[in-house]
């Protein structure tokens, strides 16, 4: 099979038809990937040195568009037909051009140059080099037939963020030098002095050391909301270990320029200070990334809209039902607001802290989310056995980023979404003895206990905390809920209805019989409503009462496959 040529292959690429040249087509109408075509053809079949004889025309319009000498234009035609996103080992290189290895070392330089002019990107490693031609190289000579630096100006702070991740990665990666880092973070600065960021930076007239230094912990914490920064997080910034070192060890001492003035300071842990971990400072924040709007950006990622809330018909008993709507009354904006002034007002705490109690498949949870929707709040979900973590130290870091991350939605939210502690039991039970025999893990779950007690007892939103075990919480934990619904499983007349709902078909003795027979959560219920429709597409009907009694009795039986989100409801 025949080999695909260059601009054929880029073509390809952007999915359009490549224009290929007549056979007798004259220089004057052949572009630069023509040109590089012949170039990659002359060199392959009769070597380097013959080529920059027959292939001079082809290397003098080559050089001329790209402003490189007949070498560089051989090598990096040779590296646009090999890369096209594969990077080319610098062995590879030589064979192409039917060249020794010890010859193409020769040509480094030249490599180099190519590099500094942006035209190709470079990989080195202990054992090996490779080199590629970046994607947006390739576009600019098909589109303008020569490569035309992309403008960095005029960028707003959201593209000059992207790109500053963009260049730290790829260094990271080992895709850009260090000189040619700092050269394209220079560039990045300077060609956008409109934005007050770069303003300000600059204003510090710090080495270019440092100012790197200040751009990456700057793009850590934007781009990855990283408060909690260690050294193997800015090694890559380095060539030279001592260069590193040095850096840390400043930053350690807290001599380091950057905080002495008070642009970075330690990191916290468990409410110390962590010595060996660096963020940037909260005053910082206010001064450098004002523009970004830090709190905006990093919440929204962590909440649902209350607009793709599906509505969902709940099923109570009365005193459920009665207890949940006076909830979502008060949760409603206009009389939330008055109720937070009038607290306020006489000096009392504000938050509003919810528990929600009762047995698996009563509906807590899709609650809720229902009074999320009713009331237009964005909701953030927690469940927390995911924020217990194996190592020590970094479950109650976890807790603290999630009220941190809350106060941020609460602050950049036109309306206070709500906090979700789905699963609460494992934070809210009975507080450990402490003693020196305690064990470590008992100590972690202390701690996490009283950073919890702590933010509600300063919280200003509204946390909703869902339990199966009421019965072990701990009293301050009882204190500071300010309303508590108990939901029990349904009555035989929700049952009933439940069933109905479910099963649209089902005659009314066959919902009260069952409903009679089995004393089921509605989210037991619906687990029998989802084996039904399975039955119904692999055996072409629905189950027999007969059957549907044996799903009830193998649900009461089991006590276990019951989902406590999305429960106790149908679709309305």
């Amino acid at each position: 099979m025949k080999i695909a040529t260059i601009r054929t292959k880029l073509f390809q690429a952007w999915g359009q038809k490549a224009k290929v040249p007549s056979a007798n087509a004259s220089a004057k109408d052949m572009g630069i990937l023509d040109h590089i075509e012949k170039v990659v053809e002359i060199t392959g079949a009769q070597g380097l040195d013959k080529c920059q004889v027959k292939g001079k025309a082809h290397l003098d319009y080559i050089a001329g568009k790209l402003g490189v000498s007949h070498l560089q234009a051989t090598l990096f035609s040779h590296l646009v037909e090999r890369s096209m996103g594969d990077r080319v080992e610098i062995g590879e290189l030589a064979k192409a051009i039917n060249c020794s290895k010890l010859r193409i070392i020769k040509y480094t330089g030249d490599c180099e140059e190519l590099e500094k002019k942006k035209l190709i990107r470079c990989r080195r490693q202990k054992d090996s080099v490779s080199y590629w031609v970046p994607r947006g190289v390739t576009e600019s000579i098909r589109k303008h037939n020569e490569f035309r630096l992309e403008k960095k100006d005029s960028l707003t702070i959201e593209e000059f963020f992207a790109d500053l991740e963009r260049v730290f990665e790829e260094r990271e990666e080992e895709a850009l030098t260090s000189e040619t880092m700092r050269q394209e973070l220079q560039d990045l600065v300077y060609q956008n002095m409109h934005l007050a960021f770069c303003q300000k930076l600059v204003a510090y007239d710090f080495s270019e050391e440092d100012a790197v230094l200040l751009l990456c912990f700057c793009h850590l914490c934007a781009n990855n909301s990283d408060d909690n920064i260690g050294g193997a997080d800015i090694e890559f910034l380095y060539d030279s270990k001592v260069d590193f070192r040095k850096s840390q060890t400043e930053l350690l001492d807290g001599f380091h320029a950057l905080m002495n003035t008070n642009l970075v300071g330690y990191a916290n842990s468990n409410g110390f200070v962590d010595r060996d971990r660096w963020k940037v400072s909260e005053e910082a924040k206010k001064e450098l990334l004002s523009e970004l709007r830090l709190g905006n950006r990093n919440h929204k990622k962590c909440l649902v809209p209350h607009a793709g809330i599906k509505s969902k018909q709940m099923f109570y008993n009365p005193r459920e039902t009665a207890e949940v709507q006076k909830l979502a009354s008060l949760l409603r904006e206009e009389n939330y607001q008055k109720i937070q002034e009038r607290l306020e007002g006489k000096g009392m705490r504000k938050g509003f802290a919810c528990l929600f109690s009762g047995e698996p498949g009563t509906g807590k949870t899709e609650t809720a989310y229902q009074i999320a929707r009713e009331t237009g709040r964005d909701i953030m979900m927690v469940d927390i056995s995911e924020t217990k973590s194996m190592w020590y130290g970094e479950s109650e870091k976890k807790i603290k980023d999630i009220f941190d991350t809350y106060r941020n939605a609460v602050d950049n939210s036109a309306i206070a979404p709500i906090l979700l502690f789905n699963e609460a039991d494992a934070i809210i039970g009975k507080r450990k003895e402490s003693s020196r025999s305690s064990h470590s893990v008992d100590q972690t779950e202390n701690t996490i206990q009283n950073i919890i007690l702590q933010e509600m007892e300063n919280l200003s939103g509204i946390l909703i905390a869902t339990t199966n075990l009421a019965q072990n919480m701990d009293s301050a934990f009882e204190r500071r809920f300010l309303y508590k619904i108990i939901f029990d499983k349904p009555s035989e007349g929700s049952r009933a209805a439940i069933w109905k709902a479910l099963f649209q078909d089902m005659p009314e003795s066959n919902a009260t019989d069952l409903s009679r027979r089995f004393e089921l959560s509605g989210g037991q219920i619906e687990n029998i409503a989802r084996k039904a429709e399975v039955d119904g597409i692999i055996n072409g009907e629905y189950p027999s009462m007969e059957t549907l009694a044996q799903y009830c009795k193998a649900e009461l039986q089991n006590g276990f496959g019951v989902s406590e989100k999305r429960v106790g409801f149908c679709s309305g």
